[in-house]
């Protein structure tokens, strides 16, 4: 059985010394969690770059994948200011942010530069959380539509490997609520085939974000493969309740 899948992206919320406190909680969670030692839930935490060391250092020990917020899509070269896949796996990262809405309208990230990332990412051995949704509020087939083809666009050529999809509705991203159950199903069960139906990417996963946070895994059930947190996880105690949810989630799907 595929693991519920929980992940969190720290943003730029957090200076240094709030994230150091932060991952020591977090780490204090998973030494807790029998769900996330037996493999049937799956953590990681996305703080920013200059955060990673220690957050590495911090989970130590513990079952937590640590990830980047992003990635440049050459292994080396004259790139001031960038971070490649080659120095982020050489520090241990296992994931990485790729297409996040927030990329694409404040940086002009286009299609070709969330592809040429995701390459990257997989090239370099880290699965790409790769980031995707509808700009406007609309039907879920719609939705669905728009993106299935920025799916197929970010992996089109790529390595093999395995991918993680946040589906994430640009309009439901800081909203004071989620997308609907019933959206997120449809949307997420489309994803769902069309990944599945792809060569070399056994192990890859479907979630959800967009203001998300306790109580939804639970509504959505095993309709999604888990949920990707961002405001709500500021809060260790948010986070625990939401690994909890996947817990009981992954003990239902093992008895059934």
């Amino acid at each position: 059985m595929a693991p519920v899948v929980v992940g969190v992206s720290l943003k730029m919320y957090f200076g240094y010394a709030r994230a150091r406190e932060w991952f020591s909680s977090i780490a204090d969670l998973a030494r807790d969690s029998e769900a996330l030692k037996s493999g049937d839930v799956e953590l990681f935490v996305i703080p920013s770059f200059v955060a990673i060391p220690a957050a590495i250092d911090t989970l130590d020990g513990t079952d937590v994948v640590v990830g980047a917020q992003d990635l440049f899509w050459d292994d080396n070269g004259a790139y001031t200011g960038e971070v490649s896949g080659v120095e982020l796996a050489e520090l241990g990262v296992g994931v990485v942010e790729v297409g996040h809405a927030e990329r694409r309208r404040i940086f002009a990230e286009t299609e070709e530069i969330v592809a040429a990332k995701t390459t990257a990412a997989l090239r370099n051995g880290i699965a790409p959380v790769l980031c995707i949704g509808e700009i406007h509020q609309g039907e879920a087939d719609a939705a669905a539509r728009d993106v299935i083809r920025q799916l197929r666009s970010a992996l089109h050529g790529a390595p093999a490997g395995r991918v993680i999809v946040a589906y994430e509705p640009v309009w439901a991203i800081g909203a004071a609520e989620p997308a609907s159950a019933d959206h997120i199903r449809a949307v997420c069960a489309e994803l769902r085939t069309v990944l599945d139906s792809m060569d070399g990417r056994d192990g890859s996963s479907v979630i959800y974000g967009g203001s998300a946070g306790p109580g939804l895994l639970t509504t959505l059930g095993s309709d999604v493969d888990g949920l990707f947190l961002g405001r709500f996880a500021h809060d260790p105690t948010a986070l625990g309740s939401v690994l909890d949810e996947a817990a009981t989630l992954a003990e239902s799907a093992v008895r059934s």
